[in-house]
């Protein structure tokens, strides 16, 4: 079927130019709409910045398929249709008294869509989403069903996958007892006090979230989420780090409305409604923005942040904020964080995209001695002879990528110009 008009991304600066979109509703007559292309995507809650996702043949959307959310007690893990969103997965999870690790900034996000990039959420002791996963289920290029689970031969390389794989169906988590969390926001800490106390201030909560737009001596928003009763000391409160605790709600935007954020002021209450910034009731933005973002070693983490503010007068003016985060090591091939502990350093743009491509190879060479890896969903500049030298894995996942779709059905502009050099 022909699409009635150009389907956009949520930014709403890409245009798919896929020649069909079609909406399966059962397994079955996915695998026969896969096996039936000649190439291929999988388009999820379309929350990427770049042609990841995109394909001028045929995009297949999840959205309309059978929601599952299968909860298994005993094993600590819950099975879930890939096209489901984190906000209904948590909502679920809560409700029967579980939850995840970890959650991204937007509950609105689907569940295949942020694992299959590597995106993460916030906490230096926590994996990014990916981690979770300890089952994938996938449609392969001749529409056949294809499972694996951790422990499996190559199952790492099957987690962050960019689609490249096949279509996944179901992803099977991780799951923990639910807990509580109280989240506070300060102002104005000192830039020169964050980075000579670095690890001691994100050692003080579950997670924490710096948000900044790399201009003056100060942060302009300190994001944390504690767990309810964890213990740690507050150097925040009591000065060390300079600043003041907020006494409203905060957006991280401050001309922008606190309200459609999670709950702050140290109200405790449950994680699904907590470890993310916006709440799922509300659209966050309008989607009139841009996003970058890099993942670096941790123990490069004051070098790189000073190396960003070292290019303040050419990144502030394109910027609507910045967000540094840090998140745990992980064995998966493709993430961000494979074999090191790290920090995201997170752009979120103004709807300039010419500028904002313009400045990114000049950011990349600033960021280059710290090894840093681009978000797979959002913009960067990075080629595919650029990025094999930053993931160990690289060649292994080319291999498992031409052993599963040795034809490239599921290839693009996007994996060609990043992944197999073609």
């Amino acid at each position: 079927m022909e699409p009635e008009a150009k389907e956009l991304n949520w930014a709403g600066n890409l245009s798919y130019q896929a020649r069909e979109l079609l909406y399966p509703t059962s397994i079955e007559q996915l695998a026969e709409q896969v096996r039936a292309s000649d190439k291929a995507r999988a388009l999820g809650s379309r929350h990427s910045f770049n042609d990841i996702a995109d394909t001028q043949a045929t995009l297949i959307c999840l959205s309309k398929m059978p929601e599952t959310i299968e909860i298994d007690a005993q094993a600590m893990s819950v099975r879930v249709s890939a096209g489901t969103t984190y906000g209904a997965l948590a909502e679920t999870l809560q409700a029967a008294g579980f939850a995840l690790h970890n959650l991204a900034s937007l509950p609105h996000i689907s569940v295949a869509g942020a694992v299959s990039t590597g995106t993460h959420g916030s906490g230096q002791a926590h994996g990014n989403l990916a981690t979770a996963v300890r089952g994938v289920e996938l449609v392969l290029a001749d529409g056949s069903l294809h499972a694996v689970r951790r422990g499996d031969a190559q199952f790492n390389g099957y987690v962050v996958s960019l689609g490249a794989l096949g279509v996944l169906t179901h992803l099977t988590l991780d799951i923990v007892p639910s807990f509580e969390v109280q989240q506070t926001v300060f102002e104005q800490l000192s830039w020169d006090k964050v980075l000579g106390g670095f690890d001691a201030l994100q050692a003080s909560a579950y997670s924490i979230s710096l948000f900044t737009d790399w201009s003056g001596q100060n942060v302009g928003q300190t994001w944390l989420k504690r767990c309810v009763g964890d213990g740690l000391g507050d150097d925040i409160a009591q000065g060390k780090f300079g600043g003041f605790p907020a006494t409203a709600a905060m957006h991280p935007l401050p001309e922008s409305d606190g309200a459609i954020c999670s709950e702050q002021l140290g109200a405790p209450g449950p994680w699904s409604d907590r470890l993310a910034h916006f709440r799922m009731d509300f659209t966050p933005s309008a989607g009139d923005e841009l996003q970058t973002e890099y993942l670096v070693p941790r123990e490069y983490a004051v070098q790189a942040i000073e190396a960003i503010r070292g290019l303040s007068a050419t990144i502030t003016p394109l910027l609507l904020v910045s967000e540094v985060r840090t998140i745990a090591a992980d064995e998966l091939w493709l993430s961000g964080n494979y074999g090191r502990d790290g920090i995201a350093l997170h752009f979120t743009w103004k709807p300039q995209q010419e500028e904002v491509e313009a400045l990114l190879p000049r950011i990349e060479e600033a960021l280059a001695p710290f090894a840093a890896r681009p978000h797979w969903g959002k913009l960067f500049a990075a080629t595919s002879a650029q990025l094999h030298e930053l993931y160990p894995k690289f060649n292994d996942f080319i291999g498992l990528a031409q052993r599963l779709d040795p034809a490239g059905k599921f290839r693009n502009d996007f994996l060609n110009r990043t992944v197999f050099g073609a």
